[in-house]
């Protein structure tokens, strides 16, 4: 039904960008809300940013508030998170994720569809 795909993750320094985005292979882009996730080494996987269907709304976890960016495309059915000033603790896989709800849930339950994640590694 949803088919996610990431792109954008790399090696870089504390302080440095990065930018990822997600390309949606759905119908009706502009009915899921979108957001993305993490999971650090022996972590859970854990809520980092979404946005609403129209991306009229944002929403960010406390840890990247104000470095991290989440923005949508609906004619392009992409997703984007840019990243800025990453600190070694940003370090993690990164997901794609998308929702047939108007506003992302922070948790997992429910109806998820997830892309295969990307890794990025700060350094410090």
């Amino acid at each position: 039904q949803v088919q996610l795909a990431e792109s954008g993750g790399g090696l870089v320094q504390a302080g440095g960008s990065l930018r990822l985005s997600c390309a949606a292979s759905v119908r009706t882009f502009g009915s899921y809300s979108m957001a993305w996730f993490r999971q650090a080494p022996a972590k859970e996987r854990e809520f980092v940013a979404g946005i609403t269907w129209k991306g009229g709304s944002t929403y960010y976890a406390d840890s990247v508030k104000g470095r991290f960016t989440i923005s949508r495309d609906n004619a392009l059915n992409t997703v984007s998170l840019q990243m800025n000033n990453l600190q070694p603790e940003d370090t993690a896989v990164y997901y794609c994720n998308a929702q047939p709800i108007v506003v992302p849930k922070r948790d997992q339950y429910g109806v998820h569809y997830w892309g295969k994640g990307t890794l990025v590694t700060v350094s410090s």
